[in-house]
């Protein structure tokens, strides 16, 4: 008996892997640059939100008063509302991510990443660093708008980054390490103005 040629011939092997050499200069960071500023100071006020929360629920199911609906359910509804707005307020604004890509700068609040803002690359007309952003001057943490200094994202007091617009507003984000950031801001922009 013959044997069959197709089951001699040895099986083709798998095609070998071609490896492209990488690209001087250019890496994963370097696409992509992102930034943190946090501030524990405000899980203080969550723990008061969440105490205001916890005294309008044991309110609910006590009753004080004997009897009086209204005081009850004004206390109640007051407690509940002034803790939900303090943890919203406090829990949100806990930390900042700023990124910095190819078309963008983004900004995220919180864990929930909300409020976000998003500044195309091509609105932006120049940055600088502010060496010391403070919640005072801008009336608190949080997202603030200030007629004489623009919007910001201000989470804790120091460092941060001011991008000036087209239109002529700016925009301001507390962030460590701000020169890193408006560095990775500034070469960005002749790449996207020229774009």
């Amino acid at each position: 008996m013959k044997d069959d040629p197709r089951e001699i011939a040895p099986s083709p092997g798998p095609e070998p892997r071609v490896e492209t050499p990488p690209v001087a200069g250019r890496h994963e960071d370097a696409e992509v640059w992102t930034g943190r500023a946090t501030n524990r100071v405000q899980w203080l006020l969550a723990v008061l939100g969440a105490g205001c929360m916890a005294l309008g629920i044991e309110l609910a199911f006590e009753d004080p008063w004997g009897g009086g609906s209204a005081p009850l359910v004004m206390s109640v509804v007051g407690c509940v509302a002034v803790g939900l707005l303090i943890l919203f307020g406090t829990v949100a604004f806990v930390n900042v991510t700023v990124r910095v890509d190819a078309h963008a700068l983004e900004v995220r609040c919180g864990h929930a990443g909300l409020p976000r803002r998003r500044i195309p690359l091509t609105d932006i007309v120049d940055v600088e660093v502010a060496s010391s952003v403070t919640p005072r001057h801008w009336g608190g943490w949080g997202y603030r708008w200030r007629p004489e200094r623009g919007t910001g994202v201000i989470v804790r007091r120091g460092e941060g980054v001011v991008v000036r617009l087209g239109d002529g507003r700016s925009f301001t984000v507390t962030v460590d390490d701000a020169a890193a950031a408006a560095t990775a801001i500034r070469s960005r922009l002749a790449p996207a103005a020229g774009a």
